[in-house]
C-alpha cells in the first residue's frame, strides 16, 4: 500500500520528534521488528534493539540533540527523509549542525523495512573538533 502524502509527513514528523525527545525506543518503533539501517555503507543494524542502541549512541554524543525533518518524498513504498541534526558534542562542547537523509523502504504497515542513511562523515568529524 502506498502511503498518502499526509500519512508520510506525519510519520516523518513523528520520527524526527522521537529523535529530538531522545527516545531510543520511539526511534526504533518506526522500524519493522526485523527492520534495518545501514549508515554511510557501514554494517547493517538489524532489529529494533540494534536500532535503539544506535540511537542511544547519538544521544550520548549529543545530550541536546535535535533532529529536524527538512523534507520527505515518496514513490510508492520508497521514501526519502531529509534531516538536519543539531546539538553540542559531549566531549568538545562544539555545536554541530549537519544535514543528511535516509532512503526508506516501507512495509505494508508503514514501518521502515530498510533504511540507507547518509551524511558527510568528514564534515561531521570536523564540526565535532572545530564547531560549525
Amino acid at each position: 500500500m502506498t502511503p498518502s502524502r499526509e500519512d508520510l509527513q506525519k510519520f516523518a514528523s513523528d520520527y524526527s520528534k522521537a529523535w529530538s525527545l531522545r527516545s531510543a525506543e520511539a526511534v526504533a518503533s518506526h522500524y519493522a521488528p526485523d527492520g534495518q539501517i545501514v549508515i554511510n555503507r557501514g554494517e547493517a543494524l538489524v532489529g529494533r534493539d540494534a536500532i535503539a542502541e544506535m540511537a542511544r549512541g547519538f544521544f550520548a554524543e549529543f545530550p541536546d540533540l535535535i533532529v529536524n525533518c527538512d523534507d520527505v518524498r515518496s514513490a510508492g513504498t520508497h521514501a526519502i527523509f531529509v534531516w538536519t541534526l543539531e546539538g553540542h558534542h559531549v566531549e568538545t562542547n562544539n555545536y554541530v549542525k549537519l544535514g543528511g537523509w535516509e532512503e526508506w523502504e516501507l512495509d505494508e504497515t508503514m514501518k521502515v523495512k530498510s533504511s540507507l542513511g547518509w551524511f558527510d562523515s568528514e564534515e561531521y568529524s570536523r564540526q565535532i573538533a572545530e564547531g560549525v
